[in-house]
């Protein structure tokens, strides 16, 4: 089964030979159209209470700001990674790019709140188009063993770092402009994706894929349900038909699209796509550091505004030295350590490293210093993050037919987007019960707010060690799925060496 998988994968794509220039210039539009999918998850976020003061909605309106983006990027990814492979990766990367450019416009000027969701919602849909386009394009671009190692390390360093600055970027352009800046940046960096992709990008032969319309139904009222439920987790409660109901109407949607797809000669998501080792693991991988990685972006920022006083620009330059180290992390760990060891030691070591960073941060207080509470274990998490994503981004694309490279970098972005609405709604719903219960057991009467900011930091804590366990559990079953060793080299590489071709060939 692998080697049939892998065989197709030589030759890239976008049009690029192994000594065309031109193929770093393709990174630097890529990764700049993955940067502002990666930042507008967050950006907004911080430009909420702006925004709601603004167009006047109420505190049940302004979740919708957030869901209307995660419920078409979640359950678009698989359509749209399989759309890619059918109509051309470039096609797809710019129609993706255009209309989430146009959205952002369109809510950036929006004088109402009807016409913000709307614009968030198409954000998402065309997200979900520019995403997996984008990873399967670099997966697709770079042939060389060694450039691809590199080039994945900068994108890994990209994308790990896109939600961090993200809080950046809404703090400051909050604080010094105002709300509306926050969509409106997306124009400069789509602007410049698009003329990139317009003057680099070459037409891609056809592969050969099918649209599976069944499996599209299936999945994508599947994932929405999946992702529907647990953001009305995260705001309502389990027990509500809208939340479990939902939840097992996208379970039993899941399950029998699984089934088809091993029945129907055309599937969306073929089994040989995800039944590979390495890649299952990396698939899953993606889940848990999404779960886990809210309890830095979310709770630590809440910690940090209303318990410590930091302003909104000010709690996303404390992340700065997260994203340093992500950076850094990710390109030794894509072009140096990851054609020597595999993905098994880096993602085992990466999650390890963000367990160890989250059970440090439970040490928080009342008062604690940034120096002395935060800036370590910030570092320790973005390390491990960094470990991780240069090993799993690569390594859920390694291996796969031309035809599958869109649909298994869908795969990709879906652990990332289903981990995120788990982890909103596991977290938030943790964090609520534990500052609960601390009032209930330290309060007679009206609290104090010394008490309320003690109850809240309990809460955190709680979160992290929650976190911890998540990296931990990630860490075990990662390991045991990823194979040991080096990534098998893929067949059809320009100027292979004898040796190299006969290692291909075993693979």
């Amino acid at each position: 089964m692998e080697t049939r998988s892998a065989a197709p994968a030589a030759g890239p794509s976008s049009g690029t030979a192994a000594g065309d220039s031109r193929r770093w210039l393709i990174l630097a539009v890529i990764c700049t159209a993955y940067l502002m999918v990666g930042v507008d998850l967050t950006v907004v976020n911080l430009a909420l209470p702006s925004a709601q003061e603004a167009l006047d909605f109420t505190d049940a309106d302004r979740q919708w700001i957030v869901t209307a983006y995660a419920l078409p990027f979640g359950s678009l990814l698989l359509f749209c990674g399989r759309l890619s492979d059918l109509i051309g990766r470039k096609q797809t990367f710019l129609i993706g790019l255009s209309g989430f450019a146009v959205a952002s416009a369109v809510g950036g000027a929006a004088t109402n709140f009807e016409t913000l969701v709307t614009a968030r919602a198409a954000q998402g849909a065309f997200a979900a188009m520019l995403a997996p386009a984008a990873l399967a394009l670099l997966a697709t671009t770079f042939t060389d063993p060694k450039e691809k190692g590199k080039a994945f390390g900068i994108f890994s360093a990209v994308a790990a770092a896109g939600t961090g600055l993200g809080l950046i970027l809404g703090g400051a352009l909050t604080s010094g402009l105002n709300w509306r800046w926050c969509l409106y940046i997306n124009l400069l960096f789509a602007g410049v994706s698009l003329i990139g992709g317009l003057m680099l990008l070459s037409k891609q032969p056809k592969t050969g894929a099918r649209m599976d319309v069944p499996g599209v139904l299936l999945a994508s009222a599947g994932m929405f349900c999946v992702v529907y439920g647990f953001s009305n987790a995260a705001e309502h409660s389990w027990s509500t038909p809208s939340t479990w109901g939902v939840l097992a109407l996208g379970a039993v949607l899941l399950i029998v699209f699984s089934a088809w797809q091993t029945r129907t000669a055309n599937p969306l998501l073929p089994p040989r796509v995800v039944l590979d080792r390495n890649r299952g693991g990396a698939y899953l991988t993606t889940l848990f550091v999404g779960t886990g990685m809210f309890g830095v972006m979310l709770f630590l920022v809440y910690y940090m505004q209303t318990d410590l006083g930091y302003s909104a620009i000010t709690s996303g330059v404390a992340l700065l030295p997260m994203l340093v180290f992500t950076a850094v992390a990710a390109n030794v760990s894509a072009a140096k350590l990851l054609p020597k060891y595999g993905p098994r030691p880096l993602v085992t070591v990466g999650l390890l490293l963000s367990a160890a960073g989250m059970a440090w941060l439970t040490g928080i207080g009342i008062d604690s210093g940034y120096a002395t509470h935060l800036l370590g274990p910030v570092s320790a998490v973005g390390a491990g993050l960094g470990l991780i994503y240069g090993a799993a981004l690569r390594t859920g694309t390694a291996g796969v037919a031309l035809q599958d490279t869109g649909i298994a970098s869908a795969c990709v972005n879906t652990g990332q987007q289903l981990g995120g609405a788990i982890g909103t709604a596991l977290l938030n719903t943790i964090a609520a019960t534990a500052t609960g219960n601390w009032l209930d057991s330290h309060v007679k009467g009206k609290p104090s707010a010394e008490q309320i900011h003690l109850a809240s930091i309990d809460g955190y804590t709680t979160v992290f060690w929650w976190c911890t366990a998540i990296f931990l559990v990630g860490a075990l079953i990662s390991g045991l799925m990823l194979r040991s060793g080096p990534l098998p080299a893929p067949q059809g590489v320009p100027a292979a060496k004898p040796a190299e071709k006969s290692e291909a060939a075993r693979s």
